[in-house]
Formats: C-alpha cells, sequence, structure tokens
C-alpha cells in the first residue's frame, strides 16, 4: 500500500470534502492541489486561466504538481490535473489514485456556475462535454472508483478505506 491516496474527478464531485474526512481518518495531512497553484501563482484559479487560456494553466497546473513532495497525505487534484501526463505519472508512482465518480446530472445539481470554480475548460463547452471529455481519463489514472451517488462524504470515505484496505 503506498502511503498517499490522491483523489480525482469532476468539479463537485467531492473531492475537497471527502478528502479532509479521510485525512482525519487516516491521520494524515489533507492537500488541495488548487490551493497549492493558487498559493505558488498569487491568483485565484479562475483569474490563472482568464490571463493565461486554458492550456497553459494546464502547463502551470502539471508544473506545480510535479514540484511538490507528497508523502503520507491525502491529495485533492484539481478536476483538470488528469489532463497532465506527467503530473498523474507522479501521482500514481507515490499514492492510491481514487476516481469519485457521480453521474453528470448529480454534478450540474451541485455546481450552479462552473465558470465561477475555476474550472479549466474551453469557451462554450457544457459540464456534460466536459465529463464526457474527462471521464476516460479519471478511468484510466484510478487505481479504483468511487461510485458516490447516494452515498454522504462519510460514506464515500469508508468506502476508500474498504476498497484501499487500509
Amino acid at each position: 500500500m503506498k502511503k498517499s491516496v490522491t483523489l480525482i474527478g469532476m468539479p463537485g464531485a467531492g473531492k475537497s470534502t471527502v478528502g479532509v474526512l479521510l485525512a482525519k481518518s487516516l491521520l494524515t495531512d489533507f492537500i488541495d492541489t488548487d490551493l497549492i497553484i493558487q498559493r505558488e501563482t498569487g491568483k485565484s484559479l479562475c483569474t490563472l486561466i482568464e490571463e493565461q487560456g486554458t492550456e497553459n494553466f494546464l502547463e502551470t497546473e502539471n508544473r506545480i504538481i510535479l514540484s511538490q513532495s507528497f508523502d503520507n497525505a491525502v491529495i485533492a487534484t484539481g478536476g483538470s490535473a488528469v489532463y497532465g501526463k506527467e503530473a498523474m505519472k507522479k501521482l500514481k508512482e507515490i499514492s492510491t489514485v481514487v476516481y469519485l465518480s457521480l453521474p453528470v446530472e448529480e454534478l450540474e445539481k451541485r455546481i450552479k456556475d462552473i465558470h465561477s470554480r475555476g474550472v479549466a475548460m474551453k469557451n462554450g463547452v457544457t459540464l456534460k462535454e466536459l465529463f464526457k471529455e474527462r471521464k476516460s481519463l479519471y478511468e484510466k489514472y484510478a487505481d479504483f472508483t468511487v461510485e458516490c451517488k447516494g452515498l454522504t462524504a462519510e460514506e464515500c470515505v469508508e468506502e476508500i478505506i474498504k476498497k484501499a484496505g487500509l
């Protein structure tokens, strides 16, 4: 078993909420890569995407994840981290990667305004289209998936602990 757990999934899937609870359960640190990006750049994700454009933001995200050392932690990534091949290779090597999956209809209920969240997506793309584009990447990188529909955050944590054998 690897020492860290990385949570991947769409915006609104509960990575940060579940991550904090999982870190408490495992007595480890909790790291949110979106917050690291904001701290290192001194800008919000919305501002970065607006100023840099989606492609450059994805390069920044990949570079910053690669520059971090994640030891014995629960890591919540931004939903777009799966576009960074090098970052995901690193996260796969050092952690168990868990895909928090929710149907797009659930995500739409949770996210009122996707554009205010600092989501890396091209102009005119809908949440449904983004979900379709990213789903295969989440499945590709995940060591296992937790279907979160109908589960509380605490129940998601229990599923992760059970499936990962923690």
